[in-house]
C-alpha cells in the first residue's frame, strides 16, 4: 500500500507543472495549428532546395526550390498566366455549380420516393464507379479541345458525391418527425423547409466539399490530357519544352489553388452549420 502511494506520488511529481514553460509552449502550439502547417511547408521547401544541390535528387529533373519560385514570380507578372488560371477556375466553377444543383435536385426527387430509390439503386451503383477519365475519348469526339470537354469530365465526377450525400441526408430524416409533420398536415413546402432541408444541409455541405476537390482535380486533368485551355495545358507544354522550372511552378500553383478551395468551402460550411453539432464541437470553448 505504501509502495503504491509512493509510486502515485512520484508519478504526479514527474508530470510537468501546469504553468511550466513546457506546458505553456505546448498549449500555445496546440492553440495555433497553422504554425505547425507553416513549419511543415518550410521543411518541405528546404528539402526541395537542399536535396537537388547535394545530388540526392537529379538536378536535371528536380531543380532547386529557389528556381521554381523564381519561375513562379516571373509567371505572376505575365497576363498569360492569369488568363490560364481564369480558364481553370471557369472549368472548375461552372462544372461544380452544375453538378451541385443537378445532384441536389435529382437527389431530392429520387429520395422522395421509395420506389425511385429502389429502381435507380442498381444504375447508380453501376455508373458511379466509372472513372471520369474514361470519358475523355467521348469528350474529345463531342467537343474537341474546347472548355466543354473539361466541363463534361468535371460535371460527371462531381455529380456523384452530391447525389449520394443528398440521398443519405433524406434517408437520415427522423421517422417520428416525419409522422409529426404528417399529423399536423404540413404542406409540401413546409416539409421541405422545416424537415428535409435542415436534415439534408449538413450532408449537402459534405457533398460540396468532396465535389469541390474532385472538380478541381478533373479540371486540371482534362486540361493536361485533352489540351483544353488552363493550367493543365500549360504544365504539359512546359514539360514538353523542357521548361522544368516553369512546370514545377505551375504545379505549386495547383497545390495552392486546391488548398484555397478547401479552406473556402470549409469556411462556408462552418458559417452555414453554426447550429449543427459537428461544427459546434470543433469550436474551442
Amino acid at each position: 500500500m505504501v509502495s503504491s502511494d509512493r509510486t502515485t506520488s512520484h508519478f504526479r511529481l514527474s508530470l510537468p507543472k501546469k504553468n511550466s514553460p513546457i506546458t505553456l509552449l505546448r498549449n500555445r502550439i496546440q492553440g495555433q495549428y497553422w504554425v505547425l502547417g507553416v513549419l511543415g511547408v518550410a521543411i518541405f521547401a528546404g528539402l526541395l532546395e537542399i536535396l537537388p544541390r547535394m545530388g540526392v535528387l537529379p538536378i536535371r529533373y528536380f531543380p532547386p526550390f529557389s528556381h521554381m519560385m523564381s519561375a513562379l514570380i516571373g509567371e505572376l507578372g505575365t497576363s498569360e498566366f492569369w488568363k490560364v488560371l481564369l480558364d481553370t477556375l471557369k472549368g472548375w466553377g461552372y462544372g461544380l455549380t452544375i453538378a451541385s444543383v443537378t445532384g441536389l435536385i435529382i437527389g431530392l426527387i429520387i429520395g422522395s420516393s421509395h420506389f425511385l430509390v429502389k429502381i435507380t439503386e442498381s444504375s447508380i451503383e453501376f455508373l458511379r464507379p466509372i472513372p471520369s477519365v474514361a470519358l475523355i475519348p467521348l469528350a474529345v469526339l463531342l467537343f474537341g479541345t474546347d472548355l466543354r470537354s473539361t466541363l463534361l469530365l468535371v460535371i460527371y465526377a462531381a455529380f456523384w458525391p452530391m447525389l449520394i450525400q443528398v440521398l443519405h441526408g433524406i434517408n437520415d430524416i427522423d421517422p417520428i418527425a416525419k409522422d409529426t409533420a404528417a399529423s399536423f398536415r404540413f404542406s409540401k413546402w413546409a416539409v421541405l423547409r422545416h424537415l428535409i432541408w435542415p436534415t439534408v444541409l449538413p450532408y449537402l455541405m459534405t457533398g460540396i466539399r468532396l465535389s469541390a476537390s474532385v472538380a478541381l482535380i478533373l479540371a486540371i486533368t482534362g486540361e493536361l490530357i485533352i489540351g483544353s485551355p488552363g493550367l493543365g495545358k500549360e504544365i504539359a507544354v512546359a514539360q514538353s519544352s523542357n521548361a522544368l522550372d516553369k512546370m514545377y511552378a505551375l504545379v505549386i500553383v495547383t497545390g495552392v489553388l486546391g488548398t484555397l478551395v478547401n479552406i473556402g468551402v470549409r469556411t462556408v460550411e462552418r458559417r452555414l452549420l453554426r447550429w449543427h453539432i459537428s461544427v459546434r464541437r470543433d469550436v474551442p470553448a
